[in-house]
């Protein structure tokens, strides 16, 4: 009887005494919904709300995990157990089923590729999906912070969206809505036109003077202009005196045979009184303007050439000669014995003599590559009223750093202890000194032999004038030392160079027989006509005019 209980089992077990509980959806009533649905979400709105009212006649889906494996790899049921294959119906259902058996049956939904309207997470990229969902969210956030931007850039700088490059005409004026005024403001507004810093110098020089016979010797000083406008020029044993204003020439003197002119200064602030320094150890002064030779210094066993001279700007008497022997003499002009000191500090020529404009200091350069720094000559009264001279025969700074010979030696027009100095072939070296600590403050090679340095009285620049191997002058920015441009025109070295009275010309002296006048400082005609003013004032104001009233 066991295999009666195992059957009575069986039935129990399979037997559909009541509803199943979970199951399927019947196929003609999901069909009913989904050809009611346009969209997804109203599709699954209906769906939901079906599943969730439905009490007999729809029975509740059964649940499968979205996405899962069962999905794909199982079918939906569809048939209950214990009923033929062919019939397909449900229960409490056949009424229905039989009256639609002639009607076309609708194809199923293929098993692998899921529900029409439930997105398949198989079939896709979720990286790529969540980036495009959030880069709606970012370029929105970047439209935003663009927006504020562009709000901040026209509220500080205008709306520059229709700005022109190139304006043909000049603009009206504007009303600004903020401010009303500055219509006001902008109509009475004087347009004032900046003036170029740059200023244009010339390439070329503006006259060009034959100087035949020239010496070609480095070490000489066979030019120099006086504050008359007068240029002197030693030409072997005769010198020359050009005028500036007229252009006439003269011939003041003249040495004899085998004998040259190896120096030539002005007295400063007595415009017609020159030093001559021979070859054969003479200084002389004349009168330019009788022509006429008003006394010779020489000192006893002095024949040596005096290659260098200068006048002190303190002591229009006072002239100093630098010798060949390496020596310095101090001579008063107005005295019998005009032979008042004498300054051993160079063991070769001094080729390079210059009194501050002070009259503090003389420097001196020489052929033995030092540069000695002079302290002045105190010079008092006896009780007979003859004139004493105190002098130190020691220098105060000597500057032994150059490789060559010292010939370039300037004085800062505006600043007393700076001094320029410049080396011969073998240094061609620019050197500030600053004489109060005895320091080097700037130096910057050259590349080319340097045989004069000046100040530029107008600008706060220097020019210095080159022999080997590129024979021009270079225009240099104070205090940087930078170069502005460089001046070529001379086929040989320059030997010396001097500057105008007014400070807007130099004049160089080439080997190649030449004088060249170079404009490199052109003098503003508006700082000229404020400095005539304020030297009338002065001059009214030391001299002034009573008015009486009777």
């Amino acid at each position: 009887m066991s295999h009666f209980d195992v059957d009575n089992e069986l039935k129990s077990a399979t037997s559909l005494d009541q509803p199943l509980t979970r199951g399927p959806i019947a196929r003609w009533q999901r069909k009913n919904f989904e050809s009611s649905t346009t969209s997804l979400n109203h599709s699954l709105n209906l769906s939901l709300h079906l599943n969730l009212t439905s009490n007999d006649s729809v029975l509740n889906s059964t649940s499968v995990p979205y996405g899962s494996s069962s999905m794909s790899g199982c079918k939906t049921p569809s048939h209950t157990p214990n009923k033929s294959v062919a019939s397909k119906t449900t229960p409490n259902c056949s009424s229905k089923l039989n009256s639609s058996q002639g009607q076309k049956k609708t194809p199923k939904t293929p098993s692998h590729a899921g529900d029409r309207f439930i997105p398949n997470r198989s079939a896709m990229n979720l990286d790529l999906s969540h980036y495009l969902v959030t880069q709606n969210d970012k370029s929105c956030k970047e439209n935003e912070c663009e927006i504020r931007n562009n709000k901040i850039d026209e509220a500080l700088n205008g709306d520059l969206s229709n700005y022109r490059i190139l304006c043909c005409q000049e603009k009206g004026i504007s009303v600004d809505a903020r401010n009303g005024l500055n219509v006001l403001y902008s109509a009475h507004k004087q347009v004032t036109v900046k003036k170029n810093a740059l200023r244009s110098i010339p390439a070329q020089p503006e006259r060009i003077l034959d100087a035949p016979d020239i010496l070609n010797d480095y070490y000489l000083q066979l030019v120099d202009w006086s504050d008359n406008n007068i240029l002197a020029v030693a030409l072997n044993r005769e010198l020359y005196l050009w005028n500036a204003a007229t252009g006439e020439i003269d011939n003041l003197l003249q040495f004899p045979e085998c004998e040259y002119i190896a120096s030539v200064a002005w007295v400063e602030g007595m415009n017609n009184k020159i030093a001559v320094g021979g070859s054969n150890g003479e200084v002389q002064i004349w009168d330019s303007d009788i022509k006429k030779k008003l006394r010779t210094m020489r000192i006893d066993g002095q024949s040596e050439r005096i290659a260098s001279l200068s006048w002190n700007p303190c002591y229009p008497f006072l002239v100093s000669s630098g010798s060949r022997n390496g020596k310095i003499f101090h001579h008063d002009v107005r005295a019998q014995n005009h032979h008042v000191g004498t300054f051993s500090g160079h063991a070769q020529e001094v080729c390079g003599l210059k009194w501050a404009p002070g009259g503090q200091f003389l420097a001196s350069g020489g052929n033995d590559n030092k540069v000695n720094i002079w302290s002045k000559v105190n010079i008092s009264n006896d009780t007979s009223n003859k004139p004493i001279y105190t002098l130190n025969d020691k220098p105060t700074y000597t500057f032994s750093d150059n490789h060559s010979a010292i010939k370039a030696i300037a004085w800062s027009p505006w600043k007393s202890n700076l001094l320029a100095t410049g080396g011969g072939t073998a240094d061609k070296r620019i050197r500030i000194w600053n004489i109060n600590d005895g320091t080097c403050v700037n130096s910057i090679d050259s590349e080319s032999q340097i045989c004069s340095i000046l100040w530029s009285k107008e600008y706060k620049e220097l020019i210095s004038a080159h022999g080997y191997p590129n024979n021009e002058l270079i225009l240099w920015k104070y205090p940087g030392i930078t170069k502005i441009t460089e001046l070529t025109g001379h086929t040989a070295r320059i030997l010396d160079m001097v500057m105008s009275p007014d400070g807007s010309t130099v004049v160089s002296l080439g080997a190649d027989e030449t004088l060249r006048f170079w404009q490199c400082f052109q003098i503003d005609g508006d700082k000229k006509k404020k400095a005539e003013v304020k030297a009338y004032k002065e001059q009214l104001s030391s001299n002034p005019m009573r008015l009486q009233i009777r």
